[in-house]
């Protein structure tokens, strides 16, 4: 890796963290006090202090590569029910899409149509906000299928992205995205295209209102603002911890489908929305 070597997510709790050359060197300060999906990470994060933080984002760098030429990039079981990545990698199993477009740490946007690679990349990400290229990642990545946008500069350019996949041929279209500017952006430009919004803690009511208009799928993650605006037209929630909102039918058919795959047990009935849970990101921001 190079001197230009950076990466910036935003981990649990909306901490923003620098990685430079496979090291952690700047954790920012946790925006939420607790979080019931942090608590289940496979290196769980029990407090949100910035100390906590650090050692979950090591050991994601420890055990798969996160942010270093070591990055693996495939994997299969679900990590939650109802993920982003989950529910993406479940439609384009079953064919009801053909290519989701994702963002990957190492590379940038990019196509994917290989489910395990959807959730290889999506399911072990946090909010990526900028990315350095890796070579090794790329080329891991396009071995097994996937389309980078931009290989020179890890570009994430999610509207790009959905391009990128129609001048392959994909007709179905799957993209994620935090910027609710460029949710309506895509919309306009791809009207076809299924949405999907997530890392949304911290976003405005104006942006959680645009998010609503322009989304799909809408995670809820710590916002309370997005629950408000959703659960005005949404039209199924999905999970009630960390909810998932379907705001459109396309949005339903993809949560429905996941629900039909699944063996996992669960329960299906008639409420207004919001649906809180017994548990939920404190505080909602």
């Amino acid at each position: 890796m190079s001197d230009r070597d950076e990466h910036i997510v935003e981990a649990a709790g909306r901490c923003l963290v620098v990685i430079r050359n496979g090291r952690v060197v700047e954790v920012g300060t946790p925006q939420i006090e607790d979080c019931p999906l942090a608590r289940r990470f496979a290196f769980p994060v029990k407090e949100m202090t910035t100390e906590e933080i650090r050692k979950n984002i090591e050991e994601r760098i420890r055990s798969f590569g996160m942010c270093t030429p070591e990055r693996e990039v495939l994997a299969g079981p679900d990590f939650v029910l109802f993920g982003a990545s989950e529910l993406l990698s479940s439609a384009v199993r079953r064919g009801d899409l053909d290519a989701a477009v994702i963002a990957s740490d190492g590379a940038g946007t990019l196509v994917a149509t290989n489910p395990a690679l959807i959730q290889g990349i999506g399911g072990r990400m946090s909010g990526l906000v900028k990315t350095s290229p890796i070579r090794e990642v790329i080329a891991r990545i396009e071995e097994n299928g996937g389309v980078v946008l931009d290989p020179a500069t890890a570009a994430i350019d999610q509207a790009a992205g959905v391009a990128l996949a129609a001048e392959l041929g994909h007709r179905r279209i799957a993209v994620t995205t935090a910027v609710a500017a460029e949710a309506a952006a895509i919309r306009e430009r791809f009207p076809g295209a299924v949405i999907v919004a997530v890392h949304t803690t911290g976003i405005s009511r104006e942006d959680a209102a645009l998010m609503a208009r322009s989304a799909d799928l809408l995670t809820a993650c710590a916002s309370r603002y997005v629950r408000e605006e959703a659960a005005k037209t949404a039209l199924l929630q999905a999970g009630t911890s960390i909810p998932v909102f379907a705001m459109t039918a396309a949005g339903k058919a993809v949560i429905l489908g996941k629900v039909a795959e699944t063996d996992q047990q669960v329960i299906v009935h008639g409420a207004r929305l919001p649906v809180p849970g017994s548990q939920s990101p404190s505080p909602l921001r």
